[in-house]
């Protein structure tokens, strides 16, 4: 067998430490991923011109309701709710009497992605003249919501609301294999996000209503 040239076993050197740097960056990154999942910051607390719910658990609901209530805001967006479910259903579904809020809150049913979250909310924050919002949805979810939300909302003051994840906060959570699905998951979304890839991919509703 010939022996390698030495420029060849450089550029092998150089290829394999190359490998290895992108590698150590994804698991730093990960790494730093998990710990602000499992630990979301304390959300700011003050008022806004509107919530944005972003569905995907029922304490997503379940907060943005106690913050309307609260007064946080007038008005709130849940995005990416089920076809045909109004207010009545989903106020329900959050053991609330939705009578306080009739009039406070939109539904929007077209999102079926974040990214597709992120349309449905600059469009109601637009058409609602909001300058600020409060963003809800899970902490692990929040890093990928924030950037599809900023791209979509430019002008717009954001402020994140993470709410921590039943899943991830059960006991012993963190040695089940299916709580790191859900990370490496997230975080492989993100990082596609963060390519500015994620319109790749897009939900036969949300190309029904495009």
């Amino acid at each position: 067998m010939t022996e390698a040239s030495p420029g060849r076993r450089r550029s092998w050197r150089t290829a394999t430490v190359l490998v290895a740097l992108v590698a150590l960056g994804l698991a730093a990154g990960f790494v730093g991923f998990v710990v602000a999942a499992a630990n979301p910051a304390a959300p700011a607390m003050g008022e806004t011109d509107g919530i944005v719910v972003l569905t995907g658990g029922s304490e997503r609901v379940v907060t943005g309701f106690r913050l309307l209530a609260e007064g946080r805001a007038p008005r709130m967006l849940i995005s990416g709710a089920h076809p045909g479910a109004g207010l009545a259903e989903i106020a329900a579904a959050a053991n609330l009497d939705p009578a306080p809020f009739a009039g406070r809150v939109a539904i929007g049913y077209a999102a079926a992605s974040t990214r597709g979250n992120a349309v449905e909310a600059a469009a109601w924050a637009r058409a609602e003249g909001a300058r600020s919002l409060r963003i809800v949805t899970a902490g692990y979810h929040m890093p990928r919501a924030m950037l599809e939300l900023r791209r979509a909302l430019p002008e717009t003051e954001l402020v994140p609301h993470p709410v921590p994840s039943a899943a991830l906060r059960a006991r012993g959570a963190l040695w089940r294999p299916g709580s790191w699905m859900l990370l490496l998951g997230e975080y492989g979304r993100y990082l596609m996000a963060r390519a500015g890839l994620s319109g790749l991919v897009v939900s036969r509703r949300e190309m029904r209503d495009q």
